[in-house]
């Protein structure tokens, strides 16, 4: 299934994604379950697809795409996770993932504006394969990591450069308002199946900029479950943005900074195609 968060008509609600429309599965199962990541929680999928079978069907470019999960309890980003970025930065090997965190506020959905800041111009992207998580877990080893994940997403860790590289610290730059693209759904593992093998592409105006497997990451996405729920307790809607192949523009002679009217695009084969377009903050 495609599992997608959504406005219309000013009320937010979740559904279904099929046959160019999306089914408001919310609307249903509001009492119960108001929220897509409720859902998750309640590991209510079987009752999901009943529920879609009878809910209005709303055309896709009727609705305001929101982030996948608005709301999850955190966002976990692995930073340097392959090697060809890893090189452009000049950055040392490590025997453990690299981790910052970024805030449910900077997220932002498909066809959303990506909001270049008022306080710089060293703007750029970064794209990703995002995992939700589906249970309250801790200790996970990576035997047992898979069974952890309800579904997997694209992702733009929008970075800006400049505040990244105040301190060793990331965390500034990778938060501010608009700048974190998560959509346009999720889709569940039955439907990706095995994930080395597919392809992660990041285009700017329609120019490759990225361009990888995901199985060229450093850390395979066991190890990130087994590493992230070992220092805190991940919950279901949780999201943990893999990492950003090499390519990216802070990197490039001369830099390729995001500018107003840039399209980006991230595309992860069997699941999906999230594109924004570039604005200055108002």
């Amino acid at each position: 299934m495609k599992l997608a968060s959504f406005r219309h008509a000013g009320t937010a609600s979740w559904g279904v994604v099929a046959e160019g429309a999306i089914h408001d599965v919310g609307a249903v199962l509001r009492g119960r379950l108001p929220d897509l990541k409720s859902a998750i929680a309640a590991g209510a999928l079987d009752a999901v697809r009943d529920a879609a079978a009878g809910a209005q069907r709303i055309p896709l470019d009727a609705i305001e795409w929101l982030p996948v999960i608005p709301n999850p309890d955190k966002i976990l980003c692995i930073g340097l996770n392959y090697e060809m970025h890893r090189q452009e930065t000049g950055r040392a090997e490590v025997q453990n993932p690299t981790i910052f965190t970024r805030f449910a506020n900077s997220q932002i959905g498909h066809l959303a504006p990506l909001v270049r800041p008022q306080v710089s111009t060293d703007f750029d992207y970064e794209g990703e394969l995002a995992v939700i998580i589906g249970n309250s877990c801790r200790h996970v080893s990576k035997a047992d990591a898979y069974a952890q994940i309800a579904g997997y997403a694209c992702y733009n860790d929008g970075s800006v450069r400049d505040w990244q590289r105040h301190t060793p610290q990331f965390t500034p730059g990778k938060n501010f308002v608009g700048t974190g693209p998560f959509g346009p759904w999720m889709v569940t593992p039955d439907e990706v199946g095995p994930l080395p093998g597919l392809r992660l592409q990041t285009r700017v105006n329609g120019e490759v900029v990225q361009d990888t497997t995901l199985g060229e990451m450093i850390f395979d996405i066991p190890r990130q479950i087994e590493y992230c729920s070992t220092f805190t307790r991940l919950e279901p809607g949780d999201v943990i943005a893999t990492g950003t192949p090499g390519g990216v523009g802070s990197r490039r002679n001369p830099p390729l900074w995001l500018k107003p009217g840039d399209v980006v695009e991230v595309e992860i084969d069997r699941v999906g195609l999230l594109r924004n377009t570039v604005e200055d903050e108002r």
